[in-house]
């Protein structure tokens, strides 16, 4: 099992890095062990929600500058397991959004430590249905761009006959296609974990969670609840250094 003690100016924060996600586990601790992130700051901190870090431009920090955009020269693949989620205390990967990263590619370098909030029954059920909504439009919406030049001829020809048509095709595929997949909104692990210990459920099936802290959780707390200036950067700079565990 790989570890990393992330070491802040609050206290010592360690994570274990899953093997079930090869790529980011093998990247952060590349960058760990080579010294990248020693000397960066938490530039992005949003109480009850997450803590981010890891960009190499907050090296060094300025008053009043603003972070989130430094990086390596490379993302790393998406790793996204079914069964791995963001209860409390998962690390995952950052990204850009998917308007420029259909493929939800992680960036190299920058992550984010989930806190989020504890769910009761209620809410989970509620978020539960939007999630499986949302899980199919996504589908829907991948299909519709692949049949992008049919709808436009389509509706140049003013079809309506053969976009509804098209459009009953495509929601069939999405419902055969969810199916398939699975798509079911949250698990029972999932509910069992959000009502219990707490996360971010909105974020899961969107970016790779790839391990989780196992000592300092109270770390990752006094972070999290660390004011902060416009912008999410705290006002304070928390400071880290990185080791890697043998």
């Amino acid at each position: 099992m790989s570890q990393v003690k992330i070491t802040t100016s609050l206290g010592d924060i360690t994570v274990k890095l899953y093997d079930e996600t090869p790529l980011h586990r093998d990247n952060f601790l590349k960058l760990a062990k080579e010294g990248y992130y020693n000397g960066t700051i938490f530039h992005r901190v949003i109480k009850d929600f997450m803590i981010q870090g890891g960009d190499p431009n907050s090296r060094d920090p300025q008053p009043g500058a603003h972070y989130g955009t430094g990086g390596p020269d490379y993302t790393i693949p998406a790793e996204i397991i079914p069964g791995i989620f963001h209860k409390r205390g998962t690390l995952a990967a950052a990204r850009q959004g998917d308007e420029v990263n259909p493929e939800r590619r992680s960036s190299g370098s920058q992550f984010y430590i989930s806190w989020g909030k504890v769910y009761n029954q209620g809410q989970l059920g509620q978020l539960s249905k939007q999630l499986e909504v949302q899980a199919q439009q996504q589908i829907l919406n991948k299909l519709a761009m692949e049949h992008r030049a049919e709808i436009m001829q389509l509706r140049k020809n003013r079809d309506q006959a053969g976009l509804m048509e098209l459009q009953n095709d495509l929601i069939a595929q999405t419902k055969a296609i969810a199916k398939e997949q699975g798509v079911v909104g949250l698990t029972e692990a999932q509910k069992e974990a959000y009502t219990t210990v707490g996360g971010v459920p909105h974020l899961d099936g969107q970016y790779t969670v790839f391990g989780e802290v196992t000592e300092g959780l109270d770390i990752v707390e006094k972070i999290q609840n660390a004011a902060t200036l416009p912008g999410d950067r705290p006002k304070e700079d928390i400071i880290m250094t990185m080791t890697v565990i043998d």
